[in-house]
C-alpha cells in the first residue's frame, strides 16, 4: 500500500481558537531600504540642531550654515540624477506614469545642478526622490519595484530563516491585460452585425418569471407574450440566436426581432459581456472560438492576436526601460488602431485603479520560513483577532436585522422574496444605514479597548503583560464567531523588529502589527493567488476553512479607489456556487451559476436563507458578504481617537505605534520660502513634538502615506507641499504622522546579493469557532 501523507500539524494561535494558513505573504519594495538614506546629507542634521528656536537665522554662523546647506543641495541633486539614470528606475516610473520620464526625468537628468537651483529643476528633484521613497521603503504590492513574496510556517523551526532564492532577485513576472482594455476591443466586435449575430441574449440577472408575467424589482409585474417567454427562458448567456431559434424551430430572423423586443424591455441583455477573470483575454478568446462563421471569427482573433502579440513584446522587454517604453507604446498605438479607444484612461473618482492596458506582477525569489518563538509570541494577535471579530459579529447583527426588516417590507407587498427583490430594497448594499452603524460600532470598539488598556495620558511608550488583560479582553470581547461567511477571515500585517534574521532565533525582536484587513482574505486576491508557486496549496487552505459549498456574489469588474482584476477573487471552486445580483460578470457556461431573480428568500426559524433552483441553501448574508466586508475591512482599530496616541506594547508585539494628527495651518514652517530655514524650522517643530526621525503621514489630500526622514530638507520640502495643499483645501483638516517601525535601518530581508529590504508579514487568520460552527450546520 502506499504511505499515507503526514498530516502536517495546523498553525494554531496559543488559545486554539485562530488557525493561521501555513502559507503567508512577504511584502515589500523592489529597491533596497538603504537608497532613501544614501541621499541623506551627512552631517547636515546636526550643523542644523545648532540653531535654537529664538535664534533669528542671521549672521555669520547662519551665512556659513546656508552655505553649506546649499552645496549639500547640489550633491543631493546629482545623488538624484544618478538614481533617475538608473534603467531599473526609469522601468519602474514607465510602469506607473510613463509621461513624467518624458515631461520631469529627461529635463532633470538634461540640467547641471548648481547652487542657483531655480523652482522647475526643484520640482523635479522633488518628484525623483518621491518615487524613490515609494520603491525603497513601502511595502507595496505592484511589479518588480513591489513584488508578492512568499513564506511558510515551519513548527520544527526555531525563528526567522531567509532564502534568498538562486534566480536573482525575481523568480517569476508576468504581465496582465487590465480587464477594461479587453472590454474596448470586445465592445468593436460587439459592434459588427455579423458578429453580434454570434453573442448568446441572457436574461436580466434580477429579472423572474411571475406566472405569465416578467416581474423586476422596482416596477409593477408585466405580461409576457407566450412566443417571447419561450425565447427569454432559452436566454441564458450560452445560446447564440441562431441556437436559440433551432431549438423553438423557429426562423433566426424571428428571434432576433423577438430578442430585440426582449431588450426594449430591459428583461434581456445581446451584447458581448467578457467574463471577469486574471486572464480576460483568454475569455475572450473562448467567445470568439465558438463564433460559427470562419471569417467573423478569424477577423476577430487577429485583433486579439495583435494586442497579445503587443503585450509579449512588453514582457519581453522585462526591466530594459528602453525596451519597456518601446513596447508600451507599441501596444498602445495598436490598441488605439484596433478600439479607436484612448489607450490611458483619465484618472479621476470613478476610475478603477489600472488606468493603463496591461500591468505586471512579479515573485521574489527569497521566501522566509517561521518557527515557533515567532508563534508563541502571538497570545497579542489573537487578543487583536478576538476584537476584531466581536466588531463583525456587531456589525453582522446590525446588517442581519436591517435585511430582515427589508424582508418583511418585501414580503407584505408581494407575499413571496426573491433575493433580487430583497438586494433591491436594501440599497445602497449592504444597507442605506450601514456606514453609520459601523461608526457607532467603531466608536464602541474604541471605547472598550480604552477600558482595557487603561493607558494614561501623556507618555510616549506603554507596555502591557498580556496575562494582565486577558481577563478583561474575555469579558469585553469573548464569544464565538456569528457574523457572514466571509468574517471567519481576517488578513493581519506584522512586522519584525529585529537586528537580523539570526536575532529572532535568539530572541532578540519584537513584532508590529500593521494593517488588520477584516473580514477578508486578501491573499485570495489574483494578485497573490496567480504569483503564488503551487497555488493548489492555497487551495487546500480554502478548502479547511470552507468544508461545504459556498455561495459567492458576482461582483463588479472594477470599483474606483481599490477593486480591479488585481483583486478579484481567485479561490473559488467547482463546488461553489455563483449568484448573479446586477452584474453578470462570470461565464454563464459555468455550473452552478445562477440569477438572483431565481433564488427565493425563506425563512427557516429566526433565520433567512437564500434558495437555489436546486434546492441548495444558504444564510441570505452570504450573498452581502463582500458589500458587508468592504463596511468593516478597514474599521478595526484600539487607539483612541486623539491627538496623540502612544505606542502600546503587549508583550512583544507593538499592537498601536505612536501617532501625531496636527492641524495642517498651523504648521508654520512650511510656508517658509528659503529651504534652509525652513529645514531649521522643521527640525524645531519636530524635536517640540517629539516625533522621531522617521515617520510616514497621512495627509486627505494624498493618494496613500508617504515617507518622511526629517534629516533630509527634500523629504521636508515634499511634506511641507502636501501640507500646504491640505491647509489650502481645509484649514482644519488633520495630517497625520505615524512612527517608521521598523525604520530603514531595521531591515532584515536580503536578497541574493545580500541586499536590505523593509518588509512585513501577511498572514490569514480564520476564526475556527465559526469554520466549527459553519459544518456542524452544513452535516
Amino acid at each position: 500500500m502506499p504511505d499515507t501523507p503526514e498530516k502536517k500539524e495546523p498553525v494554531l494561535l496559543p488559545d486554539g481558537g485562530w488557525r493561521l494558513w501555513e502559507q503567508f505573504a512577504l511584502r515589500g519594495p523592489g529597491f533596497p531600504a538603504d537608497g532613501v538614506l544614501r541621499i541623506v546629507p551627512p552631517g547636515l542634521a546636526l550643523a542644523a540642531d545648532k540653531f535654537g528656536e529664538e535664534d533669528k537665522l542671521a549672521g555669520a554662523d547662519w551665512d556659513e550654515f546656508a552655505e553649506e546647506f546649499e552645496a549639500a543641495a547640489v550633491r543631493t541633486a546629482v545623488q538624484l540624477q544618478g538614481i533617475a539614470a538608473q534603467p531599473r528606475f526609469q522601468a519602474a516610473v514607465a510602469w506607473q506614469n510613463r509621461a513624467v520620464l518624458d515631461t520631469g526625468i529627461a529635463s532633470f537628468l538634461a540640467w547641471t545642478p548648481d547652487k542657483a537651483r531655480s523652482s522647475m529643476p526643484r520640482q523635479r528633484e522633488e518628484l525623483v526622490a518621491h518615487y524613490w521613497q515609494r520603491f525603497c521603503v513601502k511595502n507595496d504590492t505592484i511589479g518588480f519595484f513591489g513584488p508578492v513574496g512568499w513564506g511558510r510556517w515551519d513548527l520544527s523551526a526555531d525563528g526567522l530563516s531567509i532564502d534568498p532564492g538562486s534566480t536573482g532577485f525575481l523568480s517569476g513576472s508576468q504581465v496582465y491585460f487590465a480587464s477594461w482594455a479587453i472590454d474596448a476591443l470586445a465592445k468593436v466586435l460587439d459592434a459588427d452585425p455579423a458578429f453580434r449575430a454570434w453573442v448568446p441574449p441572457r436574461r436580466v440577472s434580477f429579472a423572474r418569471f411571475d406566472g405569465d408575467q416578467i416581474a423586476v424589482p422596482g416596477r409593477p409585474a408585466q405580461d409576457i407574450p407566450a412566443d417571447a417567454r419561450a425565447v427569454l427562458e432559452l436566454c441564458d448567456g450560452t445560446r447564440p440566436v441562431p441556437a436559440i431559434a433551432a431549438a423553438l424551430g423557429r426562423e433566426s430572423d424571428d428571434v432576433v426581432e423577438t430578442v430585440r423586443f426582449l431588450v426594449q424591455k430591459r428583461w434581456a441583455h445581446w451584447r458581448l459581456e467578457v467574463p471577469s477573470a486574471t486572464y480576460p483575454e483568454r475569455e475572450l478568446r473562448a467567445i470568439i472560438e465558438r463564433v460559427g462563421d470562419e471569417p467573423v471569427k478569424a477577423a476577430a482573433l487577429a485583433k486579439l492576436d495583435a494586442l497579445e502579440a503587443g503585450r509579449a513584446a512588453v514582457a519581453a522587454a522585462g526591466q530594459d526601460a528602453k525596451a519597456l517604453i518601446a513596447a508600451l507604446t507599441a501596444l498602445e498605438n495598436d490598441f488605439a488602431d484596433i478600439t479607436a479607444t484612448e489607450a490611458q484612461r483619465a484618472k479621476g473618482q470613478r476610475t478603477a485603479p489600472c488606468r493603463a492596458l496591461v500591468y505586471s506582477d512579479c515573485t521574489r525569489a527569497a521566501t522566509a520560513t517561521l518557527g515557533r518563538a515567532v508563534l508563541d509570541e502571538l497570545t497579542p494577535l489573537q487578543m487583536c483577532l478576538t476584537a476584531a471579530r466581536w466588531m463583525t459579529n456587531r456589525f453582522g447583527a446590525v446588517i442581519g436585522a436591517r435585511v430582515r426588516e427589508a424582508y418583511d417590507t418585501v414580503l407584505a407587498r408581494r407575499g413571496s422574496v426573491d433575493l433580487a427583490s430583497l438586494w433591491f430594497e436594501c440599497l445602497p448594499t449592504p444597507h442605506a444605514a450601514s456606514i453609520a452603524d459601523m461608526d457607532a460600532i467603531q466608536d464602541e470598539l474604541r471605547a472598550k479597548w480604552a477600558r482595557i488598556l487603561d493607558v494614561p495620558s501623556g507618555p510616549s511608550r506603554v507596555r502591557i503583560s498580556s496575562a494582565d488583560i486577558a481577563a478583561k479582553v474575555r469579558e469585553e470581547f469573548g464569544e464565538p464567531g456569528a457574523g457572514w461567511s466571509l468574517s471567519r477571515y481576517f488578513s493581519p500585517d506584522l512586522l519584525v523588529l529585529a537586528e537580523d534574521a539570526e536575532a529572532v532565533a535568539r530572541g532578540e525582536f519584537e513584532l508590529v502589527l500593521g494593517e488588520m484587513h477584516c473580514a477578508l482574505n486578501t491573499m485570495g486576491a489574483s494578485l497573490f493567488v496567480h504569483q503564488h508557486p503551487e497555488r493548489h496549496l492555497l487551495a487546500e487552505e480554502t478548502a479547511q476553512d470552507f468544508p461545504t459549498p459556498r455561495l459567492l456574489p458576482m461582483l463588479p469588474k472594477e470599483l474606483p479607489l481599490k477593486w480591479s482584476a488585481r483583486s478579484r477573487p481567485s479561490l473559488d471552486r467547482p463546488e461553489d456556487y455563483y449568484v448573479a445580483m446586477v452584474d453578470h460578470t462570470t461565464d454563464p457556461h459555468r455550473p452552478r451559476t445562477v440569477l438572483s431573480g431565481d433564488v427565493a428568500v425563506e425563512e427557516r426559524g429566526d433565520k433567512l436563507v437564500a434558495v437555489l433552483p436546486d434546492g441548495a441553501e444558504f444564510d441570505v448574508l452570504d450573498a452581502y458578504a463582500n458589500a458587508m466586508t468592504h463596511r468593516v475591512m478597514d474599521r478595526f482599530t484600539l487607539r483612541p481617537a486623539a491627538d496623540h496616541s502612544p505606542r502600546i506594547t503587549i508583550d512583544r508585539v507593538v499592537v498601536a505605534r505612536e501617532t501625531w494628527r496636527v492641524t495642517a495651518s498651523e504648521l508654520d514652517f512650511t510656508e517658509e520660502k528659503s529651504e534652509a530655514k525652513r529645514f531649521v524650522r522643521a527640525r524645531h517643530w519636530q524635536n517640540a513634538l517629539e516625533l522621531p526621525r522617521y515617520v510616514f503621514a497621512v495627509s486627505p489630500t494624498e493618494p496613500r502615506p508617504f515617507y518622511v526622514d526629517f534629516d533630509n530638507p527634500i523629504y521636508i520640502t515634499i511634506l511641507s507641499k502636501a501640507i500646504r495643499r491640505l491647509a489650502r483645501k481645509d484649514p482644519a483638516a488633520k495630517i497625520t504622522f505615524s512612527e517608521m517601525l521598523p525604520n530603514p535601518e531595521q531591515a532584515w530581508l536580503t536578497d541574493d546579493e545580500g541586499q536590505k529590504y523593509t518588509s512585513e508579514l501577511r498572514f490569514v487568520a480564520v476564526d475556527q469557532t465559526a469554520v466549527e460552527s459553519a459544518a456542524v450546520e452544513g452535516s
